[in-house]
This record gives C-alpha cells, sequence and structure tokens, in this order.
C-alpha cells in the first residue's frame, strides 16, 4: 500500500538503507519492501560509500547516529558528489540539531525516531519525485536517453543530474572533451524536457565563418548585405518553443556574444539589417571544450554570457574514465555498421575486445567510430580480428617471434623479393644473393617457392 495516495509509488526505484540497529534495518527494509521499493541495507557509512561506488540509488535513508563515520560525514559526501540524490535522515532528540542543519544543506528531510511508518513512506515518495520528476513526453521509461549506451557510474550520475535538469528552462552549459557526445547529451536533455515536441536546432558555432553565423544565428533582412536577396529566418526563430544548442560556443566572436546575450535577456531577436524584434522562446543548452574561465580572463569570453549560459554545468567524462563502457559501445557501433555495410561480422575477438578496452582514446568515442567502422569495413571474418584493431588504432603488432622463426620469415621475404626483382631468372637471383644456384635451390625449396611463378608473362 503506498504511504501517500496522492504520489504514485515507483515499483522497483533503489532505496540505500543505513542504520547501525539491526532490528529497525531489518524492520525498515522489509517495510520499504513490501512497498515495492529494492532495498539495499547496510550497518555503516564506511558500506554505505563502499555501495554508492558500486551502483547509485534513488535515494538514501540514514541514521545520523552511526559507528566510525556518523551520518552528517555520509550526507557530506553524498552532497559533495552526488548533489541530485536525495537524502532522508534519521535521528534521535540529541541530534535534532544536527539533522535541521544537514536540511539547510541541502538533506531533504529528517525524521525523529520513533517515527510513524506512514509518514517515512510519504517522505520517500516525495524524495523520489524530485530524484526523477515527471515528464509529460512519457521521458521515464528511458526513451530520452536511449541515444546513450553506458552502464559506467560515472554516466548514470551525470544521466541523473541530467534528468533533473531537463524538468527546468534553465541554461546547460555542457563541457567535456572533444568527442565525448556533447551533442547527444542535448539531445536527451530536450527529450526529457517539455519542449521535447518542439524544435531542437543545433549550431556548431566554430564551423561557421563569422560573417555567417550572425545571419545563421539571427537572420536577416532583404539587402542586409550583399546577395541578400530575399529575408530569412536565423537559427533561433526557427527553435521557438524548443531548445537551440550552441556547439564550441567559446568560438563565437565577441560582437556576436553580445547579440546573443541581448536575445537572452529581452528574449527578443533581431534580424541582421532590421531594428524590429520579434519576441521568441527559446531554451539554449551550450557546450565547449575550451576552459571558458581561461577565456574570460584572456577577454575573449564575456563574463555576462558566461553567466547566463552557465546556469548549470554538466561535464561529460572522456571515454578512458568510463572504459566499462568500450566494450558495450564498440559492439553497438559494429552491429550497426554491420548491417550499414552489409558484413557478416558479428564481434570482436577476446584479445581484440581488450586491446579496445586498453587503448588511450585521445579522441574518445568519436574516435571509437571510426576505429570501429575501419575495422568493419576490412574484416572477412564474422569475429573481428586483434591485427585488424590494431591497425585501425595505428598500434604496432605485439605478436613477439622466437630467432629461429624471425630468421626464417626474413629469409623468405628476402627470397620473394629477389624474385620478384629478377622476374624469376634463379642465376641472376642467386648471384645478387651471392649463392650457388644449387644452395639457391635448395632454400627455394626450404621455403616451398617456386620461381616459374615470378616470371613474367610474355
Amino acid at each position: 500500500m503506498n504511504g501517500n495516495d496522492n504520489l504514485p509509488v515507483r515499483m522497483g526505484a533503489a532505496i540505500l538503507l543505513v542504520d547501525d540497529d539491526a532490528d529497525l534495518l531489518r524492520l525498515l527494509s522489509l517495510r520499504l519492501s513490501a512497498n515495492g521499493y529494492a532495498v539495499t541495507a547496510v550497518p555503516s557509512a564506511e558500506a554505505a560509500l563502499a555501495q554508492l561506488d558500486i551502483a547509485l540509488p534513488s535515494l538514501v535513508i540514514s541514521d545520523i547516529r552511526l559507528p566510525g563515520k556518523d551520518g552528517m560525514a555520509l550526507f557530506q559526501h553524498i552532497r559533495a558528489r552526488h548533489p541530485a540524490l536525495p537524502v532522508i535522515l534519521l535521528t534521535a532528540h540529541g541530534t535534532i540539531p544536527d539533522a535541521v542543519e544537514a536540511t539547510r544543506l541541502g538533506a531533504f528531510a529528517y525524521l525523529t525516531k520513533p517515527f510513524d511508518a506512514k509518514v517515512l513512506l510519504e517522505r520517500v515518495a516525495q524524495g523520489l519525485q524530485l530524484s526523477a520528476p515527471p515528464s509529460a513526453q512519457g521521458a521515464d521509461d528511458g526513451q530520452w536517453r536511449e541515444e546513450i549506451v553506458s552502464r559506467s557510474q560515472a554516466m548514470a550520475e551525470l544521466l541523473a543530474e541530467a534528468r533533473l535538469v531537463a524538468a527546468s528552462d534553465a541554461s546547460v552549459l555542457i563541457r567535456g572533451e572533444s568527442g565525448t557526445g556533447k551533442e547527444l547529451l542535448a539531445r536527451a536533455i530536450h527529450r526529457a524536457s517539455r519542449r521535447a515536441k518542439a524544435p531542437f536546432i543545433a549550431v556548431n558555432c566554430g564551423a561557421i565563418p563569422e560573417q555567417l553565423l550572425e545571419s545563421e544565428l539571427f537572420g536577416h533582412v532583404k539587402g542586409a548585405f550583399t546577395g541578400a536577396v530575399s529575408g530569412r529566418e536565423g537559427l533561433v526563430q526557427a527553435a521557438d518553443g524548443g531548445t537551440l544548442f550552441l556547439d564550441e560556443i567559446g568560438d563565437m566572436p565577441l560582437l556576436l556574444q553580445v547579440k546573443l546575450l541581448r536575445v537572452l535577456q529581452e528574449r527578443v531577436v533581431r534580424q541582421l539589417g532590421s531594428d524590429v524584434g520579434k519576441p521568441v522562446d527559446v531554451r539554449i543548452l551550450s557546450a565547449t571544450h575550451r576552459d571558458l574561465d581561461a577565456a574570460m580572463q584572456e577577454g575573449q569570453f564575456r563574463e555576462d554570457l558566461y553567466y547566463r549560459l552557465n546556469v548549470i554545468t554538466l561535464t561529460l567524462p572522456p571515454l578512458s574514465e568510463r572504459r566499462e563502457d568500450i566494450a558495450l559501445l564498440a559492439t553497438r557501433f559494429l552491429q550497426s555498421l554491420a548491417a550499414k555495410y552489409g558484413k557478416q561480422v558479428t564481434g570482436f575477438a577476446p584479445d581484440a575486445l581488450e586491446a579496445l578496452t586498453r587503448a588511450p582514446w585521445p579522441g574518445n568515442v568519436r574516435q571509437l567510430v571510426n576505429v570501429v567502422e575501419h575495422v568493419c569495413a576490412l574484416a572477412t571474418s564474422s569475429l573481428a580480428p586483434l591485427s585488424l584493431v590494431q591497425r585501425a588504432l595505428k598500434v604496432p603488432s605485439l605478436e613477439v617471434l622466437s630467432y629461429t622463426e624471425a630468421k626464417q620469415r626474413f629469409e623468405r621475404q628476402y627470397l620473394v623479393q629477389l624474385l620478384k626483382l629478377t622476374d624469376g631468372n634463379v642465376a641472376d637471383a642467386a648471384r645478387l644473393a651471392e649463392r650457388n644456384r644449387t644452395e639457391f635451390y635448395r632454400l627455394l625449396q626450404r621455403h616451398e617457392l617456386d620461381a616459374a611463378q615470378f616470371r613474367a608473362e610474355s
């Protein structure tokens, strides 16, 4: 039975329960489990921290008074590492001041022991509503983030924050190295927002020449500049009601930064060559791999625009920090590309997959796609081999030969080169090798080489 009839239970929602009282821990676990929640119960803050590293729950319930590291220290850790994770604190009379202070600092709620079970279930339902706000577009089924393939803890935490952010209209600055998937995250936020049915317009500020970017963003009227034979609506207007994603915002010229700031402040856009403003309702998501703080210090980025765009910051981890995703991503890309190219390759050989997992990936997910496409295009068997992966990664072969094997391989290649050079003339080849013909023939027999195969057709 639900503790609050107005708040639906999120069946299967993960709750981390922390209390050193074994009886209370068992009782609360049973009560929460009976109400449809997936409960993990631990007796200490240290055990809770270990569990948080394994899997991020939707809500934490913790006693304040714990052996070793106390509940306040646990709350401070959660607040620093997982600010979107709701925490309910359980407190005895003597620790009420601590609980009140924790609530002031961001704890969702506190309950004084002994507490009513119905009140606890109500607080849990309320806290879970905050950790995953409802969406009119039905984004709770995961479709909003279906393009983002991941099982890493770092990405799980980021996506939990992105899901919260999507419910508001706050401007979001997405940071991350080139190739980490900033536009994918922006699209996911748009799909999870109330604007999901409206346009999502993406523009790369670094890919459009400065003289064209103003017209692309804000539009122009007829005759605004040479060649403007007709008026044109800009991308800001095209995104009206929806989301405008400004990729590589750090490359936007200062003059256009001023105009963008005016749009954000006034919610009005003026086309190039016009003094008439047109109202727009657009949410701005932006992204950069540049250090905007340094750019501000150097006078290359406006501080007032920075704070308008950077209401909330989300930082995508590089692929090297989410290695548990590499095999998952590589396999998904391979399946997609095999279907595209009509190839029968179904996966990677184990050593090939290991090589992918260990690679440094300076180009992140974009580089991984490129490598997998290279492998798929050249694969001739159902399992892509290590050699193709090494070739795509531009990694020298790690094959180690014995001295005898290396000598035989070199000797055979040397003989082949001589025969090619002499068009299969054994006498000439033997002379170049400074060996008599009889010895040279023995060498050819040892390596199963037929000189006739190298003779040019007359």
